[in-house]
Protein backbone atom coordinates (compact mmCIF):
# COMPACT_ATOMS: atom_id res chain seq x y z
CA UNK A 1 0.00 0.00 0.00
CA UNK A 2 1.51 3.30 -0.97
CA UNK A 3 1.84 6.16 1.92
CA UNK A 4 2.33 9.89 1.93
CA UNK A 5 5.75 10.94 1.24
CA UNK A 6 4.95 13.62 3.13
CA UNK A 7 6.94 15.79 0.69
CA UNK A 8 4.60 18.47 -0.37
CA UNK A 9 7.28 20.48 -2.75
CA UNK A 10 5.38 19.77 -5.88
CA UNK A 11 1.47 19.13 -4.17
CA UNK A 12 -1.35 20.75 -5.19
CA UNK A 13 -1.80 24.18 -2.29
CA UNK A 14 -5.43 23.23 -0.75
CA UNK A 15 -7.97 25.13 -0.83
CA UNK A 16 -8.30 26.39 -4.09
CA UNK A 17 -10.05 29.82 -4.70
CA UNK A 18 -12.96 29.50 -6.77
CA UNK A 19 -13.46 31.45 -10.59
CA UNK A 20 -17.08 30.66 -10.98
CA UNK A 21 -20.03 30.96 -8.03
CA UNK A 22 -21.75 27.28 -9.53
CA UNK A 23 -18.56 25.46 -10.93
CA UNK A 24 -15.58 23.93 -8.70
CA UNK A 25 -11.88 25.80 -8.26
CA UNK A 26 -9.99 24.60 -11.55
CA UNK A 27 -7.50 23.96 -9.79
CA UNK A 28 -9.41 20.69 -8.81
CA UNK A 29 -9.26 19.42 -12.11
CA UNK A 30 -6.06 17.81 -11.62
CA UNK A 31 -7.20 15.33 -8.65
CA UNK A 32 -9.59 13.96 -10.63
CA UNK A 33 -7.44 11.48 -12.11
CA UNK A 34 -5.34 10.78 -9.06
CA UNK A 35 -7.75 8.13 -7.62
CA UNK A 36 -10.00 8.75 -4.50
CA UNK A 37 -7.53 9.73 -2.46
CA UNK A 38 -4.34 12.81 -3.25
CA UNK A 39 -2.20 14.41 -1.14
CA UNK A 40 -2.12 18.09 -0.96
CA UNK A 41 0.03 20.90 0.80
CA UNK A 42 -1.21 23.01 3.63
CA UNK A 43 -0.13 26.82 3.96
CA UNK A 44 2.83 25.88 6.00
CA UNK A 45 3.88 23.42 3.46
CA UNK A 46 2.40 19.91 5.29
CA UNK A 47 1.31 16.90 3.38
CA UNK A 48 -2.02 15.55 4.27
CA UNK A 49 -4.50 13.43 2.52
CA UNK A 50 -7.67 14.96 0.43
CA UNK A 51 -10.31 12.17 -0.19
CA UNK A 52 -12.39 12.87 -3.33
CA UNK A 53 -13.83 10.07 -3.92
CA UNK A 54 -17.87 9.77 -2.37
CA UNK A 55 -17.52 6.24 -1.77
CA UNK A 56 -14.11 6.89 0.02
CA UNK A 57 -15.20 9.65 2.01
CA UNK A 58 -18.10 8.42 3.35
CA UNK A 59 -16.35 5.37 4.79
CA UNK A 60 -13.83 7.55 6.11
CA UNK A 61 -16.27 9.84 7.90
CA UNK A 62 -17.90 6.80 9.78
CA UNK A 63 -14.11 5.58 10.50
CA UNK A 64 -13.66 5.81 14.47
CA UNK A 65 -10.07 6.05 13.43
CA UNK A 66 -10.19 8.79 12.37
CA UNK A 67 -10.54 11.52 15.11
CA UNK A 68 -12.35 15.09 14.73
CA UNK A 69 -10.20 16.44 17.79
CA UNK A 70 -8.85 19.26 17.00
CA UNK A 71 -6.06 19.17 20.15
CA UNK A 72 -5.01 16.23 18.87
CA UNK A 73 -1.06 16.05 17.91
CA UNK A 74 -1.11 16.20 14.49
CA UNK A 75 -4.59 17.39 13.45
CA UNK A 76 -4.09 19.61 10.26
CA UNK A 77 -4.47 23.08 10.81
CA UNK A 78 -5.78 25.04 7.29
CA UNK A 79 -4.86 28.24 7.97
CA UNK A 80 -3.23 30.24 11.41
CA UNK A 81 -6.57 31.48 12.37
CA UNK A 82 -7.45 27.61 13.41
CA UNK A 83 -4.31 27.71 15.82
CA UNK A 84 -6.64 30.41 17.81
CA UNK A 85 -7.93 28.60 20.85
CA UNK A 86 -11.37 29.24 19.86
CA UNK A 87 -11.42 26.87 17.04
CA UNK A 88 -10.06 24.35 18.61
CA UNK A 89 -12.10 23.09 20.92
CA UNK A 90 -15.09 23.08 19.70
CA UNK A 91 -18.69 21.22 20.95
CA UNK A 92 -20.04 19.21 18.12
CA UNK A 93 -17.82 19.32 15.24
CA UNK A 94 -14.41 18.85 16.92
CA UNK A 95 -15.48 16.52 19.77
CA UNK A 96 -15.20 12.33 19.43
CA UNK A 97 -17.88 10.37 21.57
CA UNK A 98 -18.74 9.75 23.88
CA UNK A 99 -19.06 14.08 24.58
CA UNK A 100 -19.74 14.67 21.15
CA UNK A 101 -22.78 11.81 21.56
CA UNK A 102 -24.01 13.20 24.70
CA UNK A 103 -23.88 16.65 23.38
CA UNK A 104 -25.70 15.35 20.17
CA UNK A 105 -29.18 14.16 22.27
CA UNK A 106 -29.27 17.35 23.97
CA UNK A 107 -29.53 19.05 20.58
CA UNK A 108 -31.67 16.62 18.32
CA UNK A 109 -34.88 17.19 19.24
CA UNK A 110 -34.63 21.06 17.82
CA UNK A 111 -33.18 20.19 14.99
CA UNK A 112 -35.45 16.86 14.60
CA UNK A 113 -37.55 17.12 11.24
CA UNK A 114 -40.89 17.13 12.77
CA UNK A 115 -39.77 20.32 14.36
CA UNK A 116 -38.31 21.87 11.11
CA UNK A 117 -41.92 20.88 10.06
CA UNK A 118 -43.19 22.60 12.63
CA UNK A 119 -41.48 25.37 11.72
CA UNK A 120 -42.34 25.97 8.59
CA UNK A 121 -44.94 29.07 8.54
CA UNK A 122 -42.32 30.82 10.99
CA UNK A 123 -39.65 30.37 8.70
CA UNK A 124 -41.90 31.39 6.01
CA UNK A 125 -42.99 34.61 7.69
CA UNK A 126 -39.49 35.48 7.98
CA UNK A 127 -38.36 35.42 4.35
CA UNK A 128 -42.14 37.23 3.45
CA UNK A 129 -41.03 39.99 5.37
CA UNK A 130 -37.59 40.19 4.26
CA UNK A 131 -38.71 40.28 0.88
CA UNK A 132 -41.52 42.77 1.87
CA UNK A 133 -38.85 44.88 3.10
CA UNK A 134 -36.66 44.56 -0.20
CA UNK A 135 -40.19 45.74 -2.47
CA UNK A 136 -40.97 48.69 -0.38
CA UNK A 137 -37.41 49.70 -0.83
CA UNK A 138 -37.42 49.34 -4.40
CA UNK A 139 -34.45 48.00 -6.88
CA UNK A 140 -31.09 47.83 -6.57
CA UNK A 141 -30.87 45.77 -4.06
CA UNK A 142 -28.10 43.85 -2.12
CA UNK A 143 -29.44 40.53 -1.62
CA UNK A 144 -26.51 39.43 0.77
CA UNK A 145 -27.16 42.59 2.95
CA UNK A 146 -31.13 42.64 2.76
CA UNK A 147 -31.90 38.93 2.33
CA UNK A 148 -29.24 35.95 2.21
CA UNK A 149 -27.90 37.40 5.22
CA UNK A 150 -31.00 38.66 7.69
CA UNK A 151 -33.20 35.69 7.10
CA UNK A 152 -31.08 32.78 8.90
CA UNK A 153 -30.00 35.37 11.33
CA UNK A 154 -33.54 35.91 12.29
CA UNK A 155 -34.33 31.87 11.88
CA UNK A 156 -31.66 31.32 14.21
CA UNK A 157 -32.14 33.76 16.57
CA UNK A 158 -35.63 32.93 17.38
CA UNK A 159 -34.92 29.08 17.53
CA UNK A 160 -31.40 29.53 20.20
CA UNK A 161 -33.60 32.51 22.08
CA UNK A 162 -30.90 34.89 21.09
CA UNK A 163 -32.28 38.24 21.03
CA UNK A 164 -32.48 39.36 17.58
CA UNK A 165 -31.92 43.19 18.32
CA UNK A 166 -28.19 42.42 18.78
CA UNK A 167 -27.95 40.87 15.28
CA UNK A 168 -25.67 43.65 14.27
CA UNK A 169 -23.03 42.70 16.77
CA UNK A 170 -22.86 39.14 16.23
CA UNK A 171 -23.39 38.90 12.82
CA UNK A 172 -20.09 41.48 12.51
CA UNK A 173 -18.39 39.41 15.04
CA UNK A 174 -19.10 36.17 12.96
CA UNK A 175 -18.09 37.74 9.79
CA UNK A 176 -14.87 38.68 11.55
CA UNK A 177 -14.58 35.25 12.97
CA UNK A 178 -14.95 33.17 9.75
CA UNK A 179 -12.96 35.93 7.53
CA UNK A 180 -9.95 36.27 9.52
CA UNK A 181 -6.50 34.71 8.42
CA UNK A 182 -4.50 34.71 11.78
CA UNK A 183 -4.57 33.41 15.01
CA UNK A 184 -4.98 36.79 16.80
CA UNK A 185 -8.28 38.48 15.05
CA UNK A 186 -9.71 35.03 15.02
CA UNK A 187 -8.85 35.05 18.66
CA UNK A 188 -10.36 38.29 19.51
CA UNK A 189 -13.66 37.98 17.68
CA UNK A 190 -14.50 34.65 18.75
CA UNK A 191 -13.58 35.80 22.25
CA UNK A 192 -16.51 38.97 21.59
CA UNK A 193 -18.97 36.63 20.82
CA UNK A 194 -18.60 33.92 23.85
CA UNK A 195 -18.49 36.54 25.83
CA UNK A 196 -21.69 37.88 24.72
CA UNK A 197 -22.95 34.23 25.12
CA UNK A 198 -21.65 33.81 28.42
CA UNK A 199 -23.89 36.77 29.89
CA UNK A 200 -26.43 35.55 27.89
CA UNK A 201 -26.60 31.93 29.19
CA UNK A 202 -25.68 33.46 33.05
CA UNK A 203 -29.44 35.61 32.60
CA UNK A 204 -30.96 32.59 31.12
CA UNK A 205 -30.19 30.14 33.92
CA UNK A 206 -32.15 32.81 36.52
CA UNK A 207 -34.60 33.76 33.76
CA UNK A 208 -36.23 30.92 31.90
CA UNK A 209 -36.30 32.36 28.32
CA UNK A 210 -37.51 31.00 25.51
CA UNK A 211 -35.47 28.72 22.80
CA UNK A 212 -33.08 25.94 22.83
CA UNK A 213 -30.73 28.17 24.90
CA UNK A 214 -33.18 28.80 27.36
CA UNK A 215 -34.21 25.09 27.77
CA UNK A 216 -30.62 24.24 28.23
CA UNK A 217 -29.47 26.88 30.83
CA UNK A 218 -32.67 25.90 32.87
CA UNK A 219 -32.97 22.07 32.83
CA UNK A 220 -29.38 20.80 31.76
CA UNK A 221 -27.00 23.17 33.30
CA UNK A 222 -29.22 23.36 36.35
CA UNK A 223 -29.41 19.31 36.77
CA UNK A 224 -25.28 19.44 35.78
CA UNK A 225 -25.93 17.29 32.16
CA UNK A 226 -24.33 20.56 30.56
CA UNK A 227 -22.22 22.87 32.23
CA UNK A 228 -21.74 26.71 32.02
CA UNK A 229 -18.74 26.68 29.70
CA UNK A 230 -20.47 23.99 27.57
CA UNK A 231 -23.62 25.61 26.83
CA UNK A 232 -21.69 28.95 25.72
CA UNK A 233 -19.09 26.90 23.22
CA UNK A 234 -22.76 25.08 22.21
CA UNK A 235 -24.03 28.32 21.73
CA UNK A 236 -21.27 29.57 19.83
CA UNK A 237 -21.23 27.02 17.16
CA UNK A 238 -25.04 26.75 16.30
CA UNK A 239 -25.00 30.89 16.38
CA UNK A 240 -22.11 30.62 13.93
CA UNK A 241 -23.54 27.67 11.90
CA UNK A 242 -26.62 28.55 12.16
CA UNK A 243 -26.23 31.47 9.25
CA UNK A 244 -23.13 31.48 7.87
CA UNK A 245 -23.62 29.11 5.16
CA UNK A 246 -26.94 29.19 4.68
CA UNK A 247 -26.29 33.04 3.70
CA UNK A 248 -23.95 31.71 1.46
CA UNK A 249 -25.91 28.85 0.32
CA UNK A 250 -29.10 31.50 -0.69
CA UNK A 251 -26.82 33.78 -2.55
CA UNK A 252 -24.50 31.61 -4.59
CA UNK A 253 -27.96 29.39 -5.12
CA UNK A 254 -29.37 32.36 -6.64
CA UNK A 255 -26.52 32.93 -8.78
CA UNK A 256 -26.78 29.61 -9.92
CA UNK A 257 -30.53 29.67 -11.12
CA UNK A 258 -30.35 32.96 -12.61
CA UNK A 259 -27.63 31.60 -14.76
CA UNK A 260 -29.54 28.52 -15.44
CA UNK A 261 -32.21 30.01 -17.43
CA UNK A 262 -34.59 26.57 -18.62
CA UNK A 263 -33.91 25.21 -15.16
CA UNK A 264 -35.38 28.09 -13.36
CA UNK A 265 -38.53 28.56 -16.25
CA UNK A 266 -39.16 25.37 -15.01
CA UNK A 267 -38.92 25.70 -11.22
CA UNK A 268 -41.10 28.40 -11.85
CA UNK A 269 -43.79 26.78 -13.77
CA UNK A 270 -43.57 23.92 -10.78
CA UNK A 271 -42.46 25.16 -7.48
CA UNK A 272 -43.08 21.91 -5.82
CA UNK A 273 -39.53 20.54 -7.50
CA UNK A 274 -37.89 22.59 -5.10
CA UNK A 275 -36.17 20.00 -3.00
CA UNK A 276 -34.69 18.92 -5.61
CA UNK A 277 -33.19 21.69 -7.04
CA UNK A 278 -32.12 22.20 -3.72
CA UNK A 279 -30.33 18.91 -3.22
CA UNK A 280 -28.74 19.72 -6.45
CA UNK A 281 -27.65 23.34 -5.34
CA UNK A 282 -26.26 21.59 -2.24
CA UNK A 283 -23.91 19.12 -4.56
CA UNK A 284 -22.74 21.66 -7.51
CA UNK A 285 -21.92 24.48 -4.54
CA UNK A 286 -20.76 23.05 -1.88
CA UNK A 287 -20.00 26.09 -0.55
CA UNK A 288 -18.74 24.47 2.39
CA UNK A 289 -16.08 23.00 0.30
CA UNK A 290 -14.44 20.83 3.53
CA UNK A 291 -16.78 18.00 4.16
CA UNK A 292 -14.66 17.12 7.62
CA UNK A 293 -10.84 17.27 8.74
CA UNK A 294 -9.73 14.48 10.64
CA UNK A 295 -6.21 12.78 12.14
CA UNK A 296 -5.57 8.96 11.89
CA UNK A 297 -5.09 7.76 15.35
CA UNK A 298 -4.55 3.87 13.74
CA UNK A 299 -3.12 3.05 10.15
CA UNK A 300 -5.83 2.65 7.57
CA UNK A 301 -5.85 1.06 4.38
CA UNK A 302 -8.32 2.41 1.39
CA UNK A 303 -8.08 2.56 -1.66
CA UNK A 304 -4.91 1.10 -2.43
CA UNK A 305 -3.61 4.28 0.04
CA UNK A 306 -1.86 3.59 3.33
CA UNK A 307 -3.02 6.78 6.25
CA UNK A 308 -0.94 6.48 8.45
CA UNK A 309 -1.68 7.27 12.46
CA UNK A 310 -0.78 10.56 13.03
CA UNK A 311 -1.45 11.53 9.22
CA UNK A 312 -4.08 14.47 8.58
CA UNK A 313 -7.29 13.49 6.39
CA UNK A 314 -9.56 16.32 5.10
CA UNK A 315 -12.81 15.88 2.35
CA UNK A 316 -13.65 17.64 -0.33
CA UNK A 317 -17.01 18.30 -1.13
CA UNK A 318 -16.95 19.84 -3.85
CA UNK A 319 -14.64 16.81 -5.71
CA UNK A 320 -16.56 14.30 -3.96
CA UNK A 321 -20.10 15.37 -5.12
CA UNK A 322 -18.99 15.96 -8.63
CA UNK A 323 -17.67 11.70 -8.72
CA UNK A 324 -18.38 10.59 -12.01
CA UNK A 325 -18.92 7.21 -10.98
CA UNK A 326 -21.83 8.28 -8.91
CA UNK A 327 -23.04 11.27 -11.01
CA UNK A 328 -23.34 11.29 -14.81
CA UNK A 329 -22.02 14.13 -16.55
CA UNK A 330 -21.07 15.60 -12.50
CA UNK A 331 -20.27 18.85 -13.52
CA UNK A 332 -24.05 19.93 -15.15
CA UNK A 333 -26.05 21.14 -12.74
CA UNK A 334 -29.34 19.10 -13.50
CA UNK A 335 -32.58 19.25 -10.65
CA UNK A 336 -33.69 16.39 -12.20
CA UNK A 337 -31.18 14.36 -10.58
CA UNK A 338 -32.83 11.83 -7.85
CA UNK A 339 -31.16 11.30 -4.54
CA UNK A 340 -29.32 13.30 -1.96
CA UNK A 341 -25.52 11.74 -2.60
CA UNK A 342 -23.76 14.92 -1.82
CA UNK A 343 -21.21 15.10 1.11
CA UNK A 344 -21.94 19.56 1.42
CA UNK A 345 -23.80 18.65 5.28
CA UNK A 346 -20.97 15.90 5.86
CA UNK A 347 -21.27 12.06 6.53
CA UNK A 348 -21.42 10.32 9.96
CA UNK A 349 -22.02 11.03 13.53
CA UNK A 350 -20.34 14.32 12.79
CA UNK A 351 -23.09 15.28 9.52
CA UNK A 352 -24.86 18.64 10.13
CA UNK A 353 -27.16 19.14 13.01
CA UNK A 354 -28.87 21.53 10.75
CA UNK A 355 -29.33 20.03 7.83
CA UNK A 356 -33.05 19.75 8.07
CA UNK A 357 -33.00 23.45 8.94
CA UNK A 358 -31.10 24.56 6.24
CA UNK A 359 -32.97 23.07 3.71
CA UNK A 360 -36.53 24.43 5.21
CA UNK A 361 -35.01 27.85 4.87
CA UNK A 362 -33.15 27.58 1.42
CA UNK A 363 -36.44 25.98 -0.38
CA UNK A 364 -38.89 28.95 1.25
CA UNK A 365 -35.75 31.43 0.07
CA UNK A 366 -35.85 30.56 -3.29
CA UNK A 367 -39.62 29.81 -3.65
CA UNK A 368 -40.30 32.93 -2.46
CA UNK A 369 -37.66 34.68 -3.85
CA UNK A 370 -38.76 33.45 -7.83
CA UNK A 371 -42.16 33.45 -7.49
CA UNK A 372 -42.52 36.60 -5.74
CA UNK A 373 -40.18 38.39 -7.69
CA UNK A 374 -40.49 37.04 -10.74
CA UNK A 375 -37.82 39.53 -12.65
CA UNK A 376 -35.29 39.28 -10.36
CA UNK A 377 -31.89 39.62 -12.27
CA UNK A 378 -28.28 40.65 -11.57
CA UNK A 379 -26.99 43.72 -12.31
CA UNK A 380 -23.60 42.84 -13.19
CA UNK A 381 -22.57 39.84 -15.08
CA UNK A 382 -21.87 36.61 -12.64
CA UNK A 383 -18.14 36.51 -13.83
CA UNK A 384 -17.65 40.29 -12.15
CA UNK A 385 -19.43 39.51 -8.53
CA UNK A 386 -17.15 39.64 -5.88
CA UNK A 387 -16.88 36.12 -4.75
CA UNK A 388 -14.16 35.22 -2.42
CA UNK A 389 -13.55 32.34 -0.05
CA UNK A 390 -14.14 32.99 3.53
CA UNK A 391 -11.23 32.44 5.95
CA UNK A 392 -9.60 29.90 4.72
CA UNK A 393 -11.16 29.61 1.15
CA UNK A 394 -13.08 26.98 2.16
CA UNK A 395 -16.54 28.14 2.79
CA UNK A 396 -17.38 30.08 -0.76
CA UNK A 397 -19.32 33.41 -0.28
CA UNK A 398 -20.41 36.25 -2.56
CA UNK A 399 -19.80 39.89 -0.05
CA UNK A 400 -22.07 41.42 -2.45
CA UNK A 401 -25.07 40.72 -4.69
CA UNK A 402 -26.21 43.70 -6.80
CA UNK A 403 -30.17 42.73 -7.76
CA UNK A 404 -32.96 44.64 -9.78
CA UNK A 405 -36.06 43.59 -10.91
Amino acid sequence: MAAAPHDSAALLAFPQPRSCPHQAPPGYDALRDQGALSEVALYDGRAVWLVTGYAEARALLSDPRLSADRTRPGFPVLAPRFRASVARKLPLIAQDPPVHDTHRRLLNPDFSLKHMRAMRSEVQEVVDGFIDRMLEKGPPSDLVEDFAIPVPSLVISRLLGVPYEDHAFFQDATSRLMRATEEGPSQAAGGELASYLDKLVTRLRSERGTGLLGRLAAEDVGNGTLSHEELVQIALVLLVAGHETTASMIALGTVALLEAPEQLAELRADPDSLPGTVEELLRVLAVTDLAGSRVATEDIEIAGRTIRAGDGVLFSATVANRDPQVHADPDRFDPHRTGRSHLSFGYGIHQCLGQNLARLELELAFRSLFTRIPTLKLTVPAAELPLRGVGTGTIQSADHLPVTW
